[in-house]
């Protein structure tokens, strides 16, 4: 009789890879944000469809496959002189610059899809981007061993608030900050009747935003600057956003804290919600109630608002560290700008050049 043969008898196969290069956005693009890290998974076709609208550009999209699943989804339009054949990464700048990969995911998938883009273009742009986001910790082990040359620059330093870790200690937020903020909202009705609310989901109408704009028009953005770093004007990045709305995934995770004065918008919080963690983005307020601090008033609610809702950790991302170490923040991962470039001439180049790009990355919020 035939011993049956047991599925130890058998040698597993080692996965195959395939990549595919897509015109355009790939609807991939969802599937893998659906399996990336929690913190990633914002990362979806309508967010690099609404960087296309806002911003220009035509994309391509390199999808790579483990046993016929995608696992990998890597969108990138053409910048610079078209001579040169550089790509970069579409996107929004807040929270970050990268793509989707899946949890499960190694860097021996990103081998065949790099040996794919030398054949497309000479370089590739990833960021900015966190030093720990899993795309670029696996593009730079895939890129050591396909003799890419990786060249990062420097951008700023991150801060992030333990929310679990700081009400372990005590009682979160103190009590004396309350007291004061409970002193100070007294004042601030002295202007107007105060009305706080949160925006999310279905409630991103075009009458949201405009509100945000309102603000940020009134707000030393408008006053100081040329209003094109702004998150939510015409001027600045509100193309952005209303086309991000669009995706009712994105819409969902985007959050607003808002205070208003007799109905007239006065302040506002915006953050990106995923998962437990909290990517604060902006925040502005109209000037005439500065002297009440209306924009602390309004994040510590939407902190306490954040607590009710599971949120254990806020990204504050870079800039400002004064009143993000008053509230308990703390630094966190560097964020940097990277270049990728194709083994060959293009490396050698790239590595004379290399101080260069290193001395160019100050202020890289802008891009």
């Amino acid at each position: 009789m035939t011993k049956p043969m047991l599925p130890t008898d058998f040698n597993r196969l080692p996965p195959v890879h395939a990549i595919e290069t897509v015109e355009g956005l790939a609807s991939a693009i969802d599937t893998v944000a659906q399996g990336a890290r929690e913190t990633h998974r914002f990362l979806r076709y309508g967010w690099f469809s609404a960087a296309l609208a806002a911003y220009g550009g035509r994309a391509r999209t390199l999808i790579a496959s483990r046993d016929g699943a995608p696992v990998i989804a890597l969108p990138m339009v053409a910048f610079g002189p078209a001579i040169l054949r550089l790509a970069a990464v579409p996107g929004c700048y807040w929270p970050f610059r990268s793509f989707p990969v899946t949890q499960d995911v190694g860097p021996e998938a990103f081998e065949p899809l790099l040996d794919a883009l030398a054949q497309e273009v000479t370089a590739l742009r990833i960021g900015p981007v966190y030093d720990d986001d899993p795309a670029l910790c696996l593009l730079r082990i895939a890129a050591e061993a396909r003799g890419w040359t990786a060249l990062p620059r420097d951008v700023a330093e991150s801060f992030l608030l333990d929310i679990d870790g700081a009400r372990a200690e005590g009682t979160w937020p103190r009590s004396s900050t309350l007291k004061k903020n409970r002193f100070h909202e007294k004042h601030l009705a002295a202007h107007g009747v105060p009305g706080w609310d949160f925006v999310a989901g279905e409630g991103w109408t075009g009458q949201a935003f405009d509100d945000l704009a309102i603000i940020e028009r009134a707000s030393w953005i408008a006053e100081r600057t040329d209003g094109s770093d702004a998150k939510f004007t015409d001027e600045g990045h509100g193309a952005f956003w209303r086309a991000a709305a669009q995706d009712p995934v994105l819409a969902q995770m985007m959050w607003a804290a808002m205070l208003r004065i007799d109905g007239a918008p006065a302040a506002f919080s915006f953050d990106l919600n995923v998962g437990t963690l909290k990517y604060a983005i902006a925040n502005s307020y109209v000037p005439t109630f500065a002297k009440h601090s209306p924009g602390k008033l309004l994040y510590y609610r939407n902190l306490v608002r954040a607590i009710e809702d599971g949120i254990t950790r806020v990204d504050w991302g870079a800039g400002d560290s004064g009143y993000k170490r008053t509230i308990g923040a703390e630094p966190g991962p560097m964020i940097r700008d990277w270049l990728f470039v194709r083994p060959g001439v293009a490396s050698v180049v790239a590595r004379l050049l290399r101080g260069r790009w290193t001395r160019s990355g100050q202020d890289q919020t802008r891009m």
